[in-house]
């Protein structure tokens, strides 16, 4: 094993974030970049002695420079960056350079790239493929032979493509199926995926080489449908040919009953378009293993969505970029006034016992009072194209830096003191929610609930105000429920109280979040 490390980037994403532990445990040293340095150090494989962490960006040549520094090899795993459409795409293309400059005078001897398996990368429907082909033609335009893998649809638990046959299968008895829907396609398991992308570091003859990677089986997304609603029980699903029905406009009802959002289904139903099925078969001699079927593969996604111990998930990817004024408390940083709403609860009980409750929120747990507030405004979120509460979150009691919580990103996890959310609802504003607990001494503690929220123009102020009884009712309703669940005794409260105008942050590890977010803009 070699002493210097293997540059994983994009190692908060799906395939990153199974790839990272596996390098490890094989005895690789690793060396993960991203733009949050919180958000790495929350992972579990964090700590690992063989583990290196560095904050950049790849869209910062000097921080990628940096990061690529004494490393031998680099996965390059970037799938999404700068935002969507276009600009997603011109970031991509743009990282691509970026990586090549930064491997011009570094000690990398390869590079590996996994991309989607399309057809034509000049087909006008195509735009998405086109940015992948032409991130994979950029980096073999290096000094450093890249090896490609190309695959079609990745199935397993937690993955987009999972995730929407999920939905698609459980949600809906009679099922409009598309072209793309019906188009050939190859899938592969998640398992296979990452066997290829360790094994190829051993092989020599996988230096510089482009390869498809597929499953054993060749079918349609509608007949993976049907193969889902078998394994999880369900009645055979009615298909509907509809190919009247446009990538953008499957992508747009996909949207409306799946959390997965139309930005990234879209460019899904795109490839399938194109063709999902592999034709170069060489890797099958030079790196074979056993591939599982697409029923082995759904089967154990779905052991693993029962067991809820899925590893990794398509919602953890993604920038961490809260609104600076989310560090402070001072409405001249924010430039204009930050409205806030706050209660709180006494209880007789330790930190420990009411961070339980606070840190299994959402999800199947709910949010404990005013359920069908909640589901309307996640319903209002998903019809103007926000992720609702449908996102879910990937575990019930363990959350890290950077998590999905259905409509909320996980900013801090400090147990037992403090989680902050920061709201990614449709709103003219931006928001966060705060729980902080206080160990009060002699068995007492004390639980706040705070949100803050700053306007944009008068949408903002109206939305605030319109919403404010509502708010007050939910709070004191959230603490008296969050009070039953502990089942302590309660001391005193809810009771509203005035936050104070003040950095909240100073001495918390999120100051830390707040200066890299600073400095990589």
């Amino acid at each position: 094993m070699r002493s210097e490390p293997v540059l994983v980037l994009g190692a908060t994403g799906y395939v990153g974030g199974r790839l990272v532990p596996r390098l490890l445990e094989a005895g690789y040293r690793v060396r993960v970049m991203g733009r949050s340095e919180a958000k790495l150090e929350s992972r579990p494989w964090a700590s690992h002695p063989l583990m290196e962490t560095v904050q950049g960006d790849v869209l910062h040549p000097a921080s990628l420079e940096k990061a690529a520094r004494g490393c031998w090899a680099a996965f390059f795993l970037v799938q999404s960056v700068g935002g969507r459409g276009n600009g997603s795409r011109d970031a991509q293309r743009r990282a691509a350079w970026n990586m090549v400059a930064a491997s011009l005078h570094s000690s990398l001897e390869r590079i590996i790239y996994l991309g989607p398996l399309g057809g034509d990368c000049n087909t006008p429907a195509g735009r998405d493929g086109r940015s992948r082909c032409e991130v994979a033609a950029t980096l073999q335009s290096g000094r450093v032979p890249v090896t490609v893998f190309l695959a079609p649809t990745i199935l397993g638990s937690g993955s987009a493509s999972f995730e929407v046959m999920r939905y698609l299968a459980d949600r809906q008895p009679v099922v409009l199926a598309p072209l793309w829907m019906q188009a050939p396609i190859q899938p592969i398991s998640i398992r296979n995926v990452l066997f290829y992308l360790m094994k190829c570091l051993e092989q020599e003859r996988t230096i510089g080489e482009t390869f498809e990677i597929g499953g054993p089986d060749i079918l349609s997304f509608q007949d993976l449908i049907q193969i889902y609603a078998e394994l999880a029980g369900l009645r055979k699903r009615i298909i509907l040919q509809a190919p009247f029905v446009t990538p953008r406009l499957g992508a747009l009802w996909i949207h409306l009953i799946t959390p997965v959002p139309a930005a990234i289904v879209e460019p899904l139903s795109e490839g399938l378009v194109r063709g999902g099925v592999c034709h170069d078969t060489r890797i099958h001699s030079i790196l074979p293993q056993d591939l599982l079927g697409v029923r082995e593969t759904i089967r154990r996604a779905l052991e693993h969505v029962e067991k809820q111990t899925v590893e990794a998930c398509w919602t953890d990817a993604g920038a961490l970029r809260p609104p600076e004024w989310t560090w402070y408390g001072d409405e001249q940083f924010a430039g204009g006034a930050i409205m806030r709403c706050g209660y709180s609860i006494r209880l007789r009980a330790s930190p420990e016992e009411v961070w339980e409750h606070i840190v299994r929120i959402g999800g199947q747990t709910g949010w404990y009072y005013g359920g069908s507030l909640w589901r309307m405004r996640g319903w209002l979120d998903k019809v103007f194209g926000g992720t609702s509460l449908s996102r879910g979150r990937r575990h019930p009691s363990i959350l890290y830096v950077g998590d999905a919580l259905d409509f909320w990103r996980v900013l801090e996890v400090a147990a037992p003191q403090r989680l902050l959310l920061l709201s990614e609802m449709k709103m003219p504003g931006e928001a966060i929610l705060e729980f902080e607990i206080t160990d009060l001494g002699n068995g007492q503690t004390d639980l706040k609930q705070l949100s803050r929220f700053r306007p944009r123009g008068i949408a903002g102020l109206l939305y605030w105000y319109s919403l404010y009884p509502p708010h007050q009712w939910l709070f004191r309703g959230m603490l008296k429920t969050i009070a039953d669940a502990v089942g302590k005794p309660v001391l005193g409260g809810p009771a509203r109280f005035t936050p104070k105008l003040e950095n909240r942050c100073a001495a918390t590890d999120t100051a830390k979040l707040r200066d890299e977010h600073f400095h990589l803009s």
